[in-house]
């Protein structure tokens, strides 16, 4: 799977942002998709996955309420949508593909064998 995201961008707080990850690969309609992010200075973080069925999503505390993790797997797609931003959501945003599912283990970067190559994200306050 080959994957690569888009849409960051400068924004004041409060605003939105909707991030998309094109995916490439016949796998993509079965893997399970992740959103991770990494401020500088630090580690990569988990954000939001989305079962390769789109029936399940699971998502940080942090952004729980805010954030809204979609697929579109004719257009072989996944969407972040980031609502009521904050300057602490500040980051590089990578998309990353899982092939397995665990209920232990979704939020560890470990678990995802293919990245994208991230989207800058700005929020000024």
């Amino acid at each position: 799977v080959q994957l690569q995201a888009s849409g960051g961008g400068l924004v004041r707080t409060g605003d939105s942002l909707r991030l998309s990850c094109a995916a490439s690969g016949r796998t993509f309609s079965t893997s399970h998709m992740g959103w991770f992010r990494q401020a500088p200075g630090k580690e990569r973080e988990f954000v939001s996955i989305i079962r390769w069925s789109g029936s399940s999503t699971y998502y940080a505390d942090s952004v729980k309420g805010r954030f809204t993790i979609s697929r579109d797997i004719a257009k072989s797609a996944v969407y972040l949508q980031m609502n009521s931003l904050k300057p602490e959501d500040t980051a590089v945003y990578y998309c990353a593909a899982a092939v397995q599912f665990t209920s232990n283990y979704y939020a560890s970067p470990s678990t995802y064998a293919y990245w994208g190559q991230g989207t800058q994200v700005t929020v000024s306050s």
